[in-house]
């Protein structure tokens, strides 16, 4: 596969034989050439668990200090009070029964993470299909069904994550942007990997951390210890 001139250039800083530290890694992306845009820093944590097995699962989520640099957009699905107060906490849509042909069958997805009380799950479980695959469905271990929708709008939108394991044993996520600088991005990838090391499940046996790797969104990546 052919690179662009950018990533080439971004590919001269890294030694591909080298095991970096991640505040050295870091330092490099603050010297690769920059982007039209401001790139995310991904991290990659491959884990000795089998996601196969429901007592070896890894999720959860965490606020980083220092935000994603992303604006999340809020949907609630609420009624009465809680509604009231989802929107005074800052939520971007605020609905019930109404809003499922909206998104049924208006392809309604102007939005990235839903928060429902437990009320509204009987109403969001006719929505499994099309939320399922975009994994937008709101679950009481993301935090997302609760009857605090304040904390919950007000941690999404201060930069709360969601962590869990893929297919193949790996957690990817974003973790700031280039534009954050070494410091902010050591602090946020800390606070990650302090929760997912807390998040080890019971029945995992053997080395739980098992490589670790960083990129930017467009960028190359390094493995780091």
């Amino acid at each position: 596969m052919k690179r662009g001139k950018l990533y080439q250039e971004a590919a001269k800083l890294v030694d591909r034989e080298k095991i970096y530290n991640m505040k050295e890694a870091l330092e490099i992306i603050e010297k690769m050439p920059k982007r039209k845009f401001d790139e995310t820093v991904e991290l990659h944590v491959r884990l000795g668990v089998d996601s196969k097995h429901a007592d070896q699962q890894v999720r959860g989520t965490v606020v980083l200090p220092h935000g994603t640099g992303k604006s999340l957009k809020v949907l609630v699905f609420a009624k009465g009070d809680k509604a009231k107060e989802a929107e005074a906490a800052g939520a971007d849509f605020v609905g019930a029964e109404e809003l499922v042909p909206k998104i049924e069958k208006e392809n309604w997805f102007d939005y990235d993470v839903i928060v429902a009380t437990p009320d509204m799950m009987g109403v969001i479980g006719r929505l499994g299909k099309v939320l399922g695959p975009k994994g937008l469905m709101p679950n009481p271990k993301s935090g997302t069904v609760t009857m605090d929708v304040t904390k919950a709008v007000e941690e999404i939108k201060s930069g709360k994550v969601e962590y869990r394991l893929d297919k193949t044993n790996i957690i990817h996520l974003g973790f700031g942007k280039v534009s954050f600088g070494t410091e902010k991005l050591l602090e946020n990838y800390q606070t990650i990997i302090d929760a997912i090391i807390k998040a080890k499940p019971a029945a995992a046996k053997g080395q739980y951390i098992k490589s670790i790797a960083v990129n930017t969104s467009m960028g190359p990546s390094m493995y780091v210890s």
